[in-house]
Protein backbone atom coordinates (compact mmCIF):
# COMPACT_ATOMS: atom_id res chain seq x y z
CA UNK A 1 0.00 0.00 0.00
CA UNK A 2 1.52 3.57 -0.79
CA UNK A 3 0.76 6.14 1.85
CA UNK A 4 -1.18 8.98 0.13
CA UNK A 5 -1.21 7.52 -3.37
CA UNK A 6 -4.02 9.26 -5.45
CA UNK A 7 -6.15 7.06 -7.31
CA UNK A 8 -6.23 7.12 -11.09
CA UNK A 9 -9.57 9.80 -12.48
CA UNK A 10 -11.88 7.57 -14.35
CA UNK A 11 -15.27 8.54 -13.91
CA UNK A 12 -16.55 5.84 -11.57
CA UNK A 13 -20.38 4.60 -11.01
CA UNK A 14 -21.17 6.27 -7.63
CA UNK A 15 -19.92 9.26 -8.54
CA UNK A 16 -20.94 9.78 -11.61
CA UNK A 17 -24.34 9.07 -10.59
CA UNK A 18 -24.14 11.72 -7.83
CA UNK A 19 -23.09 14.24 -10.07
CA UNK A 20 -20.76 16.01 -8.23
CA UNK A 21 -18.05 18.21 -9.45
CA UNK A 22 -14.59 19.43 -7.97
CA UNK A 23 -12.97 22.05 -9.79
CA UNK A 24 -10.12 24.77 -9.14
CA UNK A 25 -11.53 27.79 -8.93
CA UNK A 26 -11.24 30.43 -11.87
CA UNK A 27 -9.56 33.46 -10.05
CA UNK A 28 -6.98 30.99 -7.50
CA UNK A 29 -5.01 29.50 -10.31
CA UNK A 30 -1.92 29.88 -8.71
CA UNK A 31 -2.52 27.73 -6.03
CA UNK A 32 -3.48 23.69 -5.43
CA UNK A 33 -5.23 21.58 -7.57
CA UNK A 34 -7.79 20.88 -5.61
CA UNK A 35 -8.74 17.82 -7.58
CA UNK A 36 -5.21 16.42 -6.35
CA UNK A 37 -5.64 17.56 -3.02
CA UNK A 38 -9.19 16.09 -2.54
CA UNK A 39 -10.88 12.84 -3.25
CA UNK A 40 -15.57 12.17 -3.03
CA UNK A 41 -16.73 10.15 -1.25
CA UNK A 42 -20.64 9.59 -0.18
CA UNK A 43 -22.05 10.31 3.89
CA UNK A 44 -24.43 8.73 5.74
CA UNK A 45 -25.53 11.79 6.62
CA UNK A 46 -29.13 13.65 5.71
CA UNK A 47 -27.47 17.12 5.99
CA UNK A 48 -24.98 16.79 3.97
CA UNK A 49 -24.84 14.27 1.20
CA UNK A 50 -21.34 14.51 -0.37
CA UNK A 51 -17.83 14.15 1.58
CA UNK A 52 -14.66 15.82 0.31
CA UNK A 53 -11.86 13.62 1.60
CA UNK A 54 -8.15 15.20 1.45
CA UNK A 55 -5.39 13.25 0.89
CA UNK A 56 -2.63 14.93 3.22
CA UNK A 57 -4.78 15.41 6.40
CA UNK A 58 -4.53 11.74 8.20
CA UNK A 59 -7.78 11.39 9.10
CA UNK A 60 -10.21 9.03 5.98
CA UNK A 61 -6.38 8.29 3.58
CA UNK A 62 -3.67 6.85 5.92
CA UNK A 63 -0.98 9.29 4.66
CA UNK A 64 3.17 10.16 4.74
CA UNK A 65 3.33 11.59 8.11
CA UNK A 66 5.77 14.27 6.86
CA UNK A 67 3.02 14.93 4.42
CA UNK A 68 0.34 15.90 6.62
CA UNK A 69 3.08 18.16 8.89
CA UNK A 70 4.13 19.62 6.03
CA UNK A 71 0.82 20.83 4.67
CA UNK A 72 -0.19 22.18 7.90
CA UNK A 73 3.05 23.58 8.49
CA UNK A 74 2.79 25.34 5.07
CA UNK A 75 -0.75 26.66 5.60
CA UNK A 76 0.61 28.16 9.14
CA UNK A 77 2.87 30.59 6.67
CA UNK A 78 0.22 31.81 4.53
CA UNK A 79 -1.47 33.09 8.22
CA UNK A 80 1.73 34.26 9.12
CA UNK A 81 1.29 36.70 6.08
CA UNK A 82 -2.15 37.10 6.85
CA UNK A 83 -1.46 38.09 10.20
CA UNK A 84 1.66 40.41 9.56
CA UNK A 85 -0.27 42.13 6.65
CA UNK A 86 2.16 41.08 3.79
CA UNK A 87 1.75 39.82 0.57
CA UNK A 88 0.89 35.92 0.64
CA UNK A 89 4.19 34.11 -0.06
CA UNK A 90 3.90 31.73 -3.20
CA UNK A 91 3.33 28.05 -2.76
CA UNK A 92 5.48 24.68 -4.15
CA UNK A 93 2.46 23.79 -5.77
CA UNK A 94 4.53 21.14 -8.08
CA UNK A 95 6.29 19.86 -5.11
CA UNK A 96 2.89 19.56 -3.02
CA UNK A 97 1.23 17.63 -5.83
CA UNK A 98 3.89 15.17 -5.69
CA UNK A 99 4.04 14.22 -2.33
CA UNK A 100 0.45 13.39 -2.57
CA UNK A 101 0.33 11.82 -5.14
CA UNK A 102 2.43 9.38 -2.94
CA UNK A 103 6.36 10.48 -3.83
CA UNK A 104 8.33 10.17 -0.32
CA UNK A 105 11.31 11.94 -1.21
CA UNK A 106 8.52 15.07 -2.44
CA UNK A 107 7.29 14.69 1.40
CA UNK A 108 10.49 15.04 2.80
CA UNK A 109 11.62 17.99 1.01
CA UNK A 110 8.09 19.60 1.82
CA UNK A 111 8.11 18.88 5.45
CA UNK A 112 11.56 20.62 5.49
CA UNK A 113 10.62 23.76 2.78
CA UNK A 114 7.57 24.09 5.40
CA UNK A 115 9.21 23.98 8.57
CA UNK A 116 11.83 26.44 7.64
CA UNK A 117 9.97 28.90 5.59
CA UNK A 118 8.72 30.80 8.85
CA UNK A 119 11.37 33.24 10.11
CA UNK A 120 9.46 35.95 9.30
CA UNK A 121 7.71 37.73 11.94
CA UNK A 122 3.96 37.41 12.37
CA UNK A 123 2.93 38.47 15.94
CA UNK A 124 1.13 36.86 18.29
CA UNK A 125 -2.30 35.05 18.48
CA UNK A 126 -4.19 32.35 19.40
CA UNK A 127 -4.82 29.59 17.01
CA UNK A 128 -7.83 27.35 17.06
CA UNK A 129 -8.62 23.88 15.44
CA UNK A 130 -11.68 22.22 14.60
CA UNK A 131 -12.82 18.85 15.94
CA UNK A 132 -12.21 16.16 15.01
CA UNK A 133 -11.03 16.55 11.51
CA UNK A 134 -8.47 19.25 12.28
CA UNK A 135 -7.04 18.89 15.11
CA UNK A 136 -3.00 18.00 14.23
CA UNK A 137 -3.95 20.39 11.24
CA UNK A 138 -4.32 23.22 13.90
CA UNK A 139 -1.28 22.35 15.68
CA UNK A 140 0.74 22.51 13.10
CA UNK A 141 -0.40 26.10 12.05
CA UNK A 142 0.44 27.22 15.53
CA UNK A 143 3.99 25.89 15.47
CA UNK A 144 4.73 27.46 12.26
CA UNK A 145 3.38 30.74 13.67
CA UNK A 146 5.49 30.58 16.48
CA UNK A 147 8.55 29.73 14.22
CA UNK A 148 6.89 32.44 12.56
CA UNK A 149 7.38 34.64 15.84
CA UNK A 150 11.03 33.99 16.50
CA UNK A 151 10.63 33.36 20.29
CA UNK A 152 7.15 31.37 19.77
CA UNK A 153 5.55 33.72 22.59
CA UNK A 154 2.13 34.59 22.71
CA UNK A 155 1.10 31.60 19.84
CA UNK A 156 -1.54 29.46 21.71
CA UNK A 157 -2.98 26.46 20.96
CA UNK A 158 -6.72 25.07 21.19
CA UNK A 159 -8.92 22.63 20.17
CA UNK A 160 -12.95 22.42 20.26
CA UNK A 161 -13.96 18.92 21.61
CA UNK A 162 -16.96 16.88 21.65
CA UNK A 163 -15.49 14.98 24.96
CA UNK A 164 -16.72 16.96 28.14
CA UNK A 165 -14.61 17.38 31.01
CA UNK A 166 -15.86 17.40 34.73
CA UNK A 167 -13.49 19.17 36.10
CA UNK A 168 -13.02 21.79 33.71
CA UNK A 169 -15.61 24.12 32.71
CA UNK A 170 -17.10 25.03 29.21
CA UNK A 171 -16.01 28.31 28.08
CA UNK A 172 -18.05 28.37 24.92
CA UNK A 173 -19.67 26.46 22.30
CA UNK A 174 -21.23 26.62 18.78
CA UNK A 175 -22.24 24.21 16.27
CA UNK A 176 -21.43 22.99 12.97
CA UNK A 177 -24.96 22.00 11.41
CA UNK A 178 -23.81 19.70 8.50
CA UNK A 179 -21.38 17.40 10.72
CA UNK A 180 -22.63 14.08 11.80
CA UNK A 181 -21.89 15.58 15.76
CA UNK A 182 -22.88 18.67 15.63
CA UNK A 183 -21.87 20.59 18.95
CA UNK A 184 -18.13 21.93 19.60
CA UNK A 185 -17.64 22.57 22.98
CA UNK A 186 -14.52 24.98 24.22
CA UNK A 187 -12.81 23.78 27.41
CA UNK A 188 -9.63 25.78 28.25
CA UNK A 189 -7.63 24.88 31.17
CA UNK A 190 -6.89 28.77 31.28
CA UNK A 191 -10.34 30.53 30.63
CA UNK A 192 -8.52 33.89 29.77
CA UNK A 193 -6.93 32.03 27.00
CA UNK A 194 -10.37 33.26 24.49
CA UNK A 195 -10.60 36.57 26.70
CA UNK A 196 -8.06 39.14 25.23
CA UNK A 197 -7.10 40.92 22.08
CA UNK A 198 -4.85 39.12 20.16
CA UNK A 199 -5.89 38.08 16.63
CA UNK A 200 -7.96 34.12 16.23
CA UNK A 201 -6.88 32.24 13.98
CA UNK A 202 -9.89 29.14 13.06
CA UNK A 203 -7.91 26.17 11.29
CA UNK A 204 -10.32 23.24 9.38
CA UNK A 205 -9.95 21.03 6.64
CA UNK A 206 -11.78 22.29 4.06
CA UNK A 207 -14.24 25.45 3.98
CA UNK A 208 -17.44 24.67 2.33
CA UNK A 209 -19.92 27.47 2.65
CA UNK A 210 -18.30 29.31 6.02
CA UNK A 211 -21.31 29.16 8.00
CA UNK A 212 -19.50 27.38 11.40
CA UNK A 213 -16.62 30.00 11.34
CA UNK A 214 -19.41 32.82 11.54
CA UNK A 215 -21.20 30.43 14.27
CA UNK A 216 -18.07 30.32 16.09
CA UNK A 217 -16.70 33.56 15.56
CA UNK A 218 -20.49 35.26 16.25
CA UNK A 219 -19.82 32.76 19.78
CA UNK A 220 -16.51 34.16 20.64
CA UNK A 221 -17.34 38.14 19.39
CA UNK A 222 -19.94 37.74 22.23
CA UNK A 223 -17.46 36.57 25.37
CA UNK A 224 -14.64 38.78 23.82
CA UNK A 225 -14.80 40.51 20.95
CA UNK A 226 -11.69 40.41 18.93
CA UNK A 227 -10.57 42.94 16.00
CA UNK A 228 -9.21 40.36 13.74
CA UNK A 229 -9.55 36.69 13.02
CA UNK A 230 -8.04 34.38 10.20
CA UNK A 231 -9.38 31.54 8.95
CA UNK A 232 -6.79 28.78 7.70
CA UNK A 233 -8.06 25.74 5.52
CA UNK A 234 -6.05 23.48 3.21
CA UNK A 235 -9.18 24.11 0.79
CA UNK A 236 -11.69 26.74 0.81
CA UNK A 237 -14.58 25.69 -1.30
CA UNK A 238 -16.66 28.66 -0.64
CA UNK A 239 -18.83 30.62 -3.00
CA UNK A 240 -16.75 33.24 -3.95
CA UNK A 241 -19.29 36.10 -3.14
CA UNK A 242 -17.45 37.14 -0.07
CA UNK A 243 -20.36 37.12 2.18
CA UNK A 244 -18.28 35.67 4.94
CA UNK A 245 -16.08 38.58 5.01
CA UNK A 246 -19.26 41.13 5.37
CA UNK A 247 -20.73 38.96 7.71
CA UNK A 248 -17.56 39.05 10.12
CA UNK A 249 -17.08 42.79 9.38
CA UNK A 250 -21.17 43.05 10.62
CA UNK A 251 -19.88 41.82 13.77
CA UNK A 252 -16.97 44.64 14.22
CA UNK A 253 -13.86 42.65 13.23
CA UNK A 254 -11.68 42.09 10.00
CA UNK A 255 -11.45 38.64 8.27
CA UNK A 256 -8.42 37.18 6.30
CA UNK A 257 -9.22 33.23 4.66
CA UNK A 258 -6.16 31.89 3.67
CA UNK A 259 -5.53 28.01 1.98
CA UNK A 260 -3.11 25.77 -0.36
CA UNK A 261 -6.22 25.57 -3.02
CA UNK A 262 -9.42 27.08 -3.76
CA UNK A 263 -12.10 24.84 -5.42
CA UNK A 264 -15.83 25.28 -7.07
CA UNK A 265 -17.99 22.35 -5.43
CA UNK A 266 -20.88 21.93 -8.17
CA UNK A 267 -23.66 20.22 -7.01
CA UNK A 268 -27.11 18.26 -8.59
CA UNK A 269 -30.44 20.48 -7.39
CA UNK A 270 -31.55 16.55 -7.23
CA UNK A 271 -27.74 15.37 -4.70
CA UNK A 272 -30.22 14.50 -1.74
CA UNK A 273 -32.51 12.24 -3.82
CA UNK A 274 -29.90 10.92 -6.13
CA UNK A 275 -27.85 10.23 -2.86
CA UNK A 276 -30.77 8.32 -1.22
CA UNK A 277 -31.06 6.61 -3.88
CA UNK A 278 -27.48 5.18 -4.40
CA UNK A 279 -27.14 4.29 -0.89
CA UNK A 280 -30.61 2.06 -0.87
CA UNK A 281 -29.15 0.20 -3.62
CA UNK A 282 -25.72 -0.58 -2.50
CA UNK A 283 -27.46 -1.61 0.97
CA UNK A 284 -29.89 -3.54 -0.29
CA UNK A 285 -27.08 -5.88 -1.85
CA UNK A 286 -24.89 -5.42 1.33
CA UNK A 287 -21.97 -2.96 -0.26
CA UNK A 288 -21.48 0.46 0.44
CA UNK A 289 -20.78 -1.11 4.42
CA UNK A 290 -17.77 -0.64 6.52
CA UNK A 291 -17.29 -4.11 7.99
CA UNK A 292 -18.90 -4.41 11.18
CA UNK A 293 -17.87 -5.83 14.31
CA UNK A 294 -18.67 -8.96 15.83
CA UNK A 295 -19.15 -10.74 19.24
CA UNK A 296 -15.97 -10.84 21.48
CA UNK A 297 -14.59 -13.67 20.94
CA UNK A 298 -14.85 -16.98 23.21
CA UNK A 299 -12.52 -16.43 26.42
CA UNK A 300 -12.35 -12.53 26.88
CA UNK A 301 -11.49 -9.60 24.71
CA UNK A 302 -8.41 -9.81 22.53
CA UNK A 303 -5.18 -8.73 24.17
CA UNK A 304 -2.63 -6.46 21.63
CA UNK A 305 0.71 -8.34 20.75
CA UNK A 306 1.80 -5.39 23.14
CA UNK A 307 0.57 -2.09 25.86
CA UNK A 308 3.06 0.46 25.72
CA UNK A 309 2.82 3.39 28.31
CA UNK A 310 4.29 6.76 26.67
CA UNK A 311 5.09 7.82 30.14
CA UNK A 312 7.44 4.80 30.91
CA UNK A 313 8.82 5.57 27.69
CA UNK A 314 10.12 9.38 28.84
CA UNK A 315 6.92 11.43 27.58
CA UNK A 316 6.48 14.21 30.38
CA UNK A 317 3.88 13.64 32.35
CA UNK A 318 2.51 16.99 32.42
CA UNK A 319 2.66 17.75 28.90
CA UNK A 320 -1.02 18.08 27.84
CA UNK A 321 -1.26 14.69 25.05
CA UNK A 322 -2.96 18.09 22.91
CA UNK A 323 -5.23 20.71 22.40
CA UNK A 324 -8.43 20.16 24.06
CA UNK A 325 -7.59 22.12 27.01
CA UNK A 326 -4.55 23.97 25.38
CA UNK A 327 -1.12 23.65 24.10
CA UNK A 328 1.41 26.53 24.51
CA UNK A 329 4.98 27.25 22.63
CA UNK A 330 6.71 25.51 25.73
CA UNK A 331 4.46 23.04 25.04
CA UNK A 332 5.67 22.62 21.68
CA UNK A 333 8.99 22.84 22.53
CA UNK A 334 9.14 20.18 25.42
CA UNK A 335 6.89 18.16 23.08
CA UNK A 336 10.07 18.43 20.25
CA UNK A 337 12.63 17.69 22.29
CA UNK A 338 11.46 14.13 24.17
CA UNK A 339 10.31 12.70 20.89
CA UNK A 340 13.34 11.68 19.45
CA UNK A 341 14.47 9.47 22.88
CA UNK A 342 10.67 8.48 23.33
CA UNK A 343 10.35 7.32 19.55
CA UNK A 344 13.42 5.29 19.71
CA UNK A 345 12.40 3.80 23.26
CA UNK A 346 9.21 3.25 21.52
CA UNK A 347 10.51 1.43 18.72
CA UNK A 348 12.73 -0.70 20.86
CA UNK A 349 9.85 -1.70 23.45
CA UNK A 350 7.50 -2.08 20.16
CA UNK A 351 10.04 -4.29 18.33
CA UNK A 352 9.69 -1.91 15.25
CA UNK A 353 11.52 -2.32 12.31
CA UNK A 354 12.52 0.05 9.74
CA UNK A 355 12.09 -2.02 6.87
CA UNK A 356 8.29 -2.90 8.08
CA UNK A 357 5.35 -1.17 6.96
CA UNK A 358 3.96 0.38 10.13
CA UNK A 359 0.69 2.37 10.48
CA UNK A 360 0.31 4.94 13.39
CA UNK A 361 -3.38 4.94 13.89
CA UNK A 362 -4.55 7.80 16.14
CA UNK A 363 -8.36 7.57 17.27
CA UNK A 364 -10.73 10.51 16.85
CA UNK A 365 -9.65 14.16 18.55
CA UNK A 366 -6.58 12.46 19.06
CA UNK A 367 -4.08 13.20 16.35
CA UNK A 368 -1.33 15.74 17.34
CA UNK A 369 0.91 13.20 19.27
CA UNK A 370 0.34 10.41 17.11
CA UNK A 371 1.55 12.43 14.28
CA UNK A 372 4.03 13.73 15.68
CA UNK A 373 5.07 9.87 16.41
CA UNK A 374 4.91 9.01 13.07
CA UNK A 375 6.40 11.76 11.39
CA UNK A 376 9.86 10.97 13.70
CA UNK A 377 9.04 7.58 13.00
CA UNK A 378 9.68 8.29 9.38
CA UNK A 379 12.25 10.56 9.99
CA UNK A 380 14.45 8.14 11.34
CA UNK A 381 14.00 6.24 7.81
CA UNK A 382 10.92 3.76 9.00
CA UNK A 383 8.55 3.14 6.63
CA UNK A 384 5.36 4.75 8.10
CA UNK A 385 1.58 5.68 7.65
CA UNK A 386 -0.90 7.91 9.34
CA UNK A 387 -4.10 8.01 10.08
CA UNK A 388 -7.18 8.10 12.75
CA UNK A 389 -10.08 6.48 13.28
CA UNK A 390 -13.77 9.13 13.13
CA UNK A 391 -17.11 9.37 13.70
CA UNK A 392 -18.12 9.73 10.61
CA UNK A 393 -20.14 7.43 8.88
CA UNK A 394 -19.97 7.18 4.96
CA UNK A 395 -20.49 4.54 2.33
CA UNK A 396 -17.57 2.49 0.94
CA UNK A 397 -17.72 1.27 -2.10
CA UNK A 398 -14.18 -0.55 -4.08
CA UNK A 399 -14.04 1.55 -7.44
CA UNK A 400 -11.85 3.40 -9.16
CA UNK A 401 -11.74 7.36 -8.38
CA UNK A 402 -13.78 6.93 -5.12
CA UNK A 403 -11.77 8.12 -2.02
CA UNK A 404 -13.11 5.59 0.57
CA UNK A 405 -12.53 2.13 -0.85
CA UNK A 406 -12.54 0.28 2.02
CA UNK A 407 -13.58 0.72 6.20
CA UNK A 408 -13.90 -0.89 9.52
CA UNK A 409 -16.83 0.15 11.70
CA UNK A 410 -16.42 -0.38 15.85
CA UNK A 411 -18.23 0.63 18.91
CA UNK A 412 -17.14 3.71 20.52
CA UNK A 413 -14.34 3.12 23.42
CA UNK A 414 -14.22 6.00 25.51
CA UNK A 415 -17.66 6.20 27.15
CA UNK A 416 -18.84 9.45 24.97
CA UNK A 417 -21.37 11.86 26.62
CA UNK A 418 -23.85 11.42 23.42
CA UNK A 419 -23.77 7.48 24.18
CA UNK A 420 -21.57 4.72 22.87
CA UNK A 421 -22.49 5.09 18.67
CA UNK A 422 -20.31 3.59 16.07
CA UNK A 423 -16.66 4.90 14.76
CA UNK A 424 -15.23 4.30 11.77
CA UNK A 425 -11.79 3.80 10.05
CA UNK A 426 -11.44 4.13 6.24
CA UNK A 427 -9.17 2.51 3.30
CA UNK A 428 -6.75 0.64 6.06
CA UNK A 429 -6.62 -1.92 3.72
CA UNK A 430 -8.58 -5.58 3.09
CA UNK A 431 -8.55 -8.10 5.95
CA UNK A 432 -6.78 -11.27 4.51
CA UNK A 433 -4.81 -9.39 2.16
CA UNK A 434 -1.10 -9.19 2.90
CA UNK A 435 -1.51 -8.32 5.60
CA UNK A 436 -1.56 -4.28 4.26
CA UNK A 437 0.40 -3.69 7.36
CA UNK A 438 3.18 -5.25 9.53
CA UNK A 439 2.46 -3.36 12.34
CA UNK A 440 -0.29 -1.44 13.43
CA UNK A 441 0.34 1.07 16.29
CA UNK A 442 -2.96 2.25 17.90
CA UNK A 443 -2.20 5.89 19.98
CA UNK A 444 -5.38 6.30 22.94
CA UNK A 445 -5.65 8.65 26.11
CA UNK A 446 -6.47 6.83 29.51
CA UNK A 447 -10.25 6.58 28.92
CA UNK A 448 -10.01 5.29 25.50
CA UNK A 449 -8.33 2.20 26.63
CA UNK A 450 -10.89 0.08 27.89
CA UNK A 451 -12.64 -3.23 27.30
CA UNK A 452 -14.57 -2.26 24.39
CA UNK A 453 -11.53 -0.75 22.57
CA UNK A 454 -10.43 -4.73 22.55
CA UNK A 455 -13.65 -5.91 21.53
CA UNK A 456 -13.95 -3.11 19.01
CA UNK A 457 -11.52 -1.37 17.21
CA UNK A 458 -8.17 -4.04 18.18
CA UNK A 459 -10.95 -6.52 16.91
CA UNK A 460 -11.40 -5.31 14.04
CA UNK A 461 -7.97 -4.29 12.95
CA UNK A 462 -6.25 -7.74 13.52
CA UNK A 463 -6.76 -8.95 10.03
CA UNK A 464 -5.36 -5.81 8.69
CA UNK A 465 -1.32 -6.98 10.51
CA UNK A 466 0.74 -8.75 11.47
CA UNK A 467 0.82 -7.43 14.75
CA UNK A 468 -1.11 -4.59 16.84
CA UNK A 469 0.94 -2.66 19.62
CA UNK A 470 -1.36 -0.38 21.91
CA UNK A 471 0.01 2.90 22.72
CA UNK A 472 -1.48 5.38 26.01
CA UNK A 473 -0.61 8.32 26.71
CA UNK A 474 0.02 9.64 30.24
Amino acid sequence: MTAGAAPDRTEAAVLGRLGVRLLRAGEAAHGADPATLLGLALRRNPRRAHLLVSRMLGKHVPTDPRLVRGAAMLLGGLVADALAGRPTRTLPVDLLHCAVRGDPGAAVALHRLAGGRGADPAGAAVVLGYAETATALGHGVAEALQDASGSGAGVDYLHSTRRPVGCIATAGGFTEAHSHAAEHLLLPADPALLCDDRPLVLVDDELSTGTTVLNTIAALQKRSARRHYVVAALVDARPADGALVEHVRDLGARLDVVSLARAEVTLPSDLIRRADAVRSELDSRGAGLARAEGAAPPGGAPEPDRRLALAELGLPGALPTGGRHGFTPADHRTLSAALPGLVDDLVRAGRLHADESTLVLGTEELMALPLRVAQTLADAGHRVAFSSTTRSPAVVVDEPDYALTSGITFPAHDDPVDGPGPRFAYNLGRAGVDPPWDTILVVVDPPADTGTLRTGLLRELAPLATRIVLVVTP
